[in-house]
């Protein structure tokens, strides 16, 4: 048998050894028509996921509206309610309901198809981040919509209340009170996000808490002008209502940040001639 002689290091033939953080290297290599179909799956099984939901959310939709339109109702003046002034309305506000809780039942379901899709692309020490991907920002949502429900709408319709007087009668519109209400809490839903993003940030090393407390005057700033953009009404009281939050869970996240992730940067030496 013929002996292979062995390549020298000159010859810049040495084989590579393997990466140990990538354990499937071929997942890297999707081409485009594999990723689009892989795309197609994800979406697929979030819609199942989103279609069992909301049979699910309509089989209790009494429940669920009146659990809804209860801080207005709170907020409303004696002897006052809610109006529809279009046929379909009210069958409208319903069907909105039962998709809308279906999305939100579906959303652990929805995060994790969103983090198989993205994950081929990931290190495995990166691939164990899943379940807290899904576990945090599913808590994010849900505590931005039991903020939303419990303390920011009831606060903001209570205000918009304060004006009724002997001759303006607050009487709210059916679709008007639920399309303020789905904004914020989209935008509630968003903007408890805001620790998790932090938290998988200070994980990859890309941000610490220092980092964060040197820079609140600017974090600050930029507060106040997303509260301004995303607030469902032009008013400085929602604006508030949206900023109080942002600013705490900043807070929040300085904490997170210097618990998980390294308390500094450290700077590159220099190089000596």
């Amino acid at each position: 048998m013929a002996l292979v002689p062995f390549p020298s290091p000159q010859s810049g033939a040495l084989p590579l050894p393997p990466d140990e953080d990538d354990d499937n290297p071929a997942a890297g290599r999707m081409s485009f028509l594999e990723h689009l179909d892989e795309l197609r799956k994800r979406i697929v099984n979030s819609a199942i996921a989103i279609g069992v939901c909301v049979v699910l959310g309509f089989a209790f939709i009494n429940r669920i509206v009146d659990f809804i339109l209860a801080p207005t109702r709170r907020a409303l003046p004696p002897g006052v309610k809610m109006i529809y002034t279009e046929p379909g309305e009210a069958f409208s506000l319903y069907i909105q309901i039962s998709l809308i809780m279906g999305v939100v039942l579906a959303a652990p379901v929805i995060m994790y198809q969103v983090w198989m899709f993205i994950a081929p692309g990931l290190y495995s020490n990166e691939k164990r981040m899943a379940v807290p991907f899904v576990l945090f920002t599913t808590i994010g949502f849900i505590a931005g919509a039991a903020f939303n429900h419990y303390i920011a709408f009831p606060y903001l319709m209570a205000f918009f209340a304060s004006f009724n007087t002997p001759d303006l009668s607050f009487m709210p519109k059916l679709d008007d009170v639920f399309g303020l209400y789905t904004k914020m809490l989209l935008g509630m839903g968003l903007v408890f996000q805001m620790p998790t993003v932090v938290f998988f940030l200070a994980k990859m090393k890309m941000v610490t808490a220092r980092f964060l407390i040197s820079n609140f005057k600017y974090a600050f700033l930029i507060i106040f002008v997303l509260a301004a953009v995303i607030t469902p009404s032009g008013d400085a009281m929602t604006q508030a209502i949206f900023a109080a939050p942002m600013v705490a869970l900043y807070f929040l996240s300085i904490g997170i940040a210097w618990v998980v992730g390294p308390k500094r940067v450290r700077a590159p030496r220099d190089v000596i001639s």
